[in-house]
């Protein structure tokens, strides 16, 4: 009935959003740098040994563009090539 569709939803939801925390977890402290950009090349994911090794918190580096503010100028045309074909 209503009620067992309801629960199951419930237990659905509070699954993913455990896996969602765990996932989480996992890239906040994994032992390699984990970034993401979104379309327009702004960072949008910078985990810890990211922070670490750049010396940029999250905080700092996020909706920053990543080739303009983080990769060395004699690398950016070749860094924004590959993005612009991945």
């Amino acid at each position: 009935g209503v009620a067992q569709d309801v629960t199951e939803a419930a237990q659905h939801d509070r699954a993913v959003a455990a896996m969602a925390r765990e996932l989480r977890q996992l890239v906040d402290t994994a032992n390699a740098p984990i970034f993401g950009i979104d379309v327009d090349g702004n960072v949008n994911e910078w985990n810890d040994k990211t922070a670490e090794i750049t010396g940029f918190s999250g905080d700092e580096a996020f909706n920053q563009p990543l080739v303009e503010t983080f990769i060395v100028p004699k690398l950016r045309p070749s860094v924004q090539e590959v993005l612009d074909n991945a």
